[in-house]
């Protein structure tokens, strides 16, 4: 297994792998019993420019153990940066990956938490048919609260005594990375993951859009068309604040880098 590296993609470290090796990793270190409560968040263009904004955010997704590039353009940012193995770690591949390389692990058991009342409930279902993975011990659909609203000792009690050792978020950015991040500190498990609308693409709720426009980073568009009042405002904000963000960070370095390459070299 290849060792974790990450590297900072306007100032968040993304991890530099892929599915397979992380998924391994997980696993690995559940089996082999090692000290956890690890929050792990697969993270795209949204989480990235709302870590822009939001000092606050900024500073959840840099205390995470890993953060995973979710969509292609934190990949094309890393290979620019010269990380050549990175590649893209989607959320619901990661969750695929996880469930299919555990289901005959019985010491990996999951809890499943997110989603409207009965997605939960479908996606164990799916994942036992789908993947073979019947170690799905919990399941809890939050109410629409505000994040800091959550009763989350109520809620790490019911993963203790299902004794869950992964727990899976299925909300939005930021609100699952917040979540994750308020219920590490009173669950302990080895790992909380958020991965995003994982949920509702395993569940068929919402369709995937096909691998070619995913491979080509044109995603967002074909999502935008299936949902666009719902990503009509995400969508016209980030993907120009991606672009200008990680130019002015590209044209700042650089700057800087000449400016100490001038006071060097006076002459």
């Amino acid at each position: 297994m290849n060792p974790i590296q990450s590297h900072s993609v306007l100032g968040i470290p993304l991890y530099v792998g892929n599915v397979k090796d992380i998924s391994r990793h997980i696993i690995a270190t559940i089996l082999q019993r090692e000290p956890g409560n690890y929050c792990v968040s697969a993270t795209g263009a949204h989480g990235l420019v709302q870590a822009q904004k939001d000092e606050r955010f900024k500073h959840i997704l840099e205390s995470f153990y890993l953060n995973l590039p979710d969509g292609m353009p934190g990949v094309w940012v890393l290979k620019l940066k010269g990380n050549q193995a990175a590649n893209r770690c989607y959320g619901p591949d990661v969750f695929e990956e996880v469930m299919r390389e555990s289901a005959n692990q019985e010491e990996v058991k999951h809890f499943f938490c997110g989603g409207v009342e009965g997605v939960a409930r479908q996606l164990m279902a799916n994942c036992e048919s789908k993947f073979g993975n019947r170690n799905i011990v919990g399941i809890y659909s939050p109410p629409f609260l505000p994040v800091g609203k959550f009763d989350y000792q109520d809620i790490a009690n019911r993963i203790k005594a299902c004794k869950a050792n992964i727990v899976w978020i299925g909300l939005s950015t930021p609100k699952q990375e917040e979540f994750a991040s308020y219920l590490k500190r009173y669950a302990n498990v080895h790992f909380i993951v958020t991965v995003g609308a994982a949920f509702d693409f395993h569940t068929g709720r919402v369709t995937q859009a096909p691998r070619v426009l995913q491979k080509s980073g044109l995603e967002w568009a074909f999502r935008l068309f299936m949902e666009p009042k719902r990503l009509f405002r995400r969508y016209i904000e980030i993907v120009p604040k991606f672009i200008f963000y990680n130019l002015k960070n590209f044209f700042f370095k650089n700057n800087k880098t000449l400016k100490k390459s001038i006071v060097g070299n006076p002459n």
